[in-house]
């Protein structure tokens, strides 16, 4: 994958634009999210990682992809009200974390898409304790996007596992 980038520049008039992130959307649950594309290491399909553990839990194994042996979290699990479907096709967004590498399985992978920090309004009615939902992001043609802090999402999941063990 290529290196996410920013940009910014300086209007005639010396007003700054807004500063663009890239960020990787998402469907998980019937809801599309959006999380930092800086975080993003590649994506792979399911059906090419060596798994060595399926527990049908949230912590659905551990998978070698690359020489790399990471956790896989299925989100679907933990955000579906249903069991997933398994699909040879499923794709696994492999995430560079502050203190691992991990993967993350979705419904699916949409796109990537530009927003500026104008556009990622706060959450109505969320609780301050929920910290890695960072807000709605809407693009300029009206889609509307749950910007998550994957860092801080994958932190709870990891301790969720830990202590359940």
């Amino acid at each position: 994958m290529h290196t996410p980038h920013t940009t910014s520049a300086t209007l005639a008039h010396g007003a700054a634009r807004p500063v663009l992130r890239q960020f990787l959307s998402f469907r998980l649950g019937g809801l599309e999210y959006a999380l930092d594309y800086r975080n993003v290491r590649e994506l792979r399909p399911l059906s090419a990682m060596d798994r060595f553990a399926d527990d049908g839990a949230v912590l659905s194994g551990v998978a070698m992809s690359r020489g790399v042996i990471m956790p896989i979290v299925d989100m679907r699990i933990a955000f579906g009200p249903r069991p997933p479907q398994h699909d040879p096709q499923t794709d696994v967004i492999v995430l560079q974390l502050t203190n691992c590498i991990m993967g993350m399985v979705t419904d699916g992978v949409t796109d990537v898409v530009l927003l500026d920090d104008k556009q990622i309004l706060p959450m109505p009615g969320m609780a301050r304790d929920v910290d890695y939902l960072l807000g709605i992001g809407e693009t300029a043609a009206g889609r509307r996007l749950i910007v998550v802090d994957i860092d801080k999402l994958m932190a709870i999941r990891r301790g969720r596992e830990l202590h359940a063990a």
